[in-house]
């Protein structure tokens, strides 16, 4: 099926075309496209650049790293996986399978805690995974200071690889944790994207995310409020007295976590939308006393 893509006498256009073809095959919504990224990705180059010269011969040693690499493409296994990095905000992170990929749906998240958030303080990131809230933050406030948490010692440690890569180091630290156990102090901002799918949906899921990503960061137990337990009820012991969390939100969810929030004594500020129109993040501060 991709054993033409290896030809040593093969261009460019024509590793292209066969490949787009396999991934349209395989049900993959943007073939070209991907195409494209995973023969940049071989090859070290923009993904533009090969639009430029289609008949440049492709060496046989890239042609057969392309030819595994779309074998794996078509078993659902994630774009973002098989070239290393995603672009999240401004920043270009690294990926694992330690960690969720991060998707500009969060990039919600992180509109809604700049509008909240001044430059100078510290910052909270629960459930950090690859960092990407935590140091799109720090990148739009170059003063702050901040602090992300992972219960996968892997997520951690490629959190703070991204951080130095970004060069964000000096400002980020990371650490080993069950969300907010053994944090002492307070902090003006916490971020979180918690685990938020109900259990029995993981199944249903697109099958680059049910059967790559990790479980740990997609099950939110039954209802998929359970991550969303455990932090709102400690957001006012965490939090500055003008200080906000803002949360991200799975579909449908806003009604609940509110509800969450404010039996926690916890105010709500705002709700931001992602580009497909839904409620995606969640705005908190602590209650002001009646």
């Amino acid at each position: 099926m991709i054993a033409a893509c290896a030809d040593p006498g093969g261009s460019v256009g024509a590793f292209l075309c066969q490949a787009g073809q396999v991934l349209r095959a395989a049900g993959i919504d943007s073939p070209r496209l991907e195409a494209r990224m995973l023969l940049a990705h071989v090859l070290g180059c923009r993904d533009e650049d090969l639009l430029r010269d289609p008949r440049a011969p492709v060496p046989s040693a890239a042609g057969a790293r392309f030819a595994a690499l779309l074998a794996r493409r078509v078993t659902r296994e994630p774009i973002a996986h098989l070239v290393g990095h995603v672009g999240f905000w401004t920043l270009d992170l690294a990926v694992s399978a330690d960690t969720l990929i991060p998707r500009p749906d969060s990039e919600a998240v992180v509109e809604a805690a700049l509008a909240v958030f001044e430059d100078g303080g510290r910052v909270l990131d629960l459930g950090t995974g690859t960092g990407a809230l935590l140091l799109a933050v720090l990148a739009e406030r170059p003063t702050a200071w901040g602090l992300g948490i992972d219960r996968v010692p892997g997520a951690a440690r490629l959190a703070a690889g991204n951080a130095a890569a970004n060069g964000l180091a000096g400002r980020a630290a990371f650490a080993v944790g069950d969300w907010d156990a053994a944090i002492s102090g307070r902090f003006d901002l916490i971020l979180s994207n918690p685990p938020y799918i109900a259990s029995d949906d993981i199944p249903t899921l697109m099958a680059d995310v049910a059967r790559h990503e990790p479980a740990l960061a997609l099950d939110g137990g039954a209802d998929g409020l359970d991550a969303y337990r455990r932090i709102v009820g400690r957001l006012a012991a965490l939090l500055e007295a003008d200080g906000c969390a803002v949360l991200e939100l799975g579909i449908g969810q806003r009604g609940a976590v509110e509800s969450l929030a404010t039996r926690a004594g916890l105010a709500v500020v705002s709700a931001t939308s992602d580009l497909g129109g839904i409620d995606r993040a969640l705005v908190l501060r602590p209650a002001v006393p009646a």
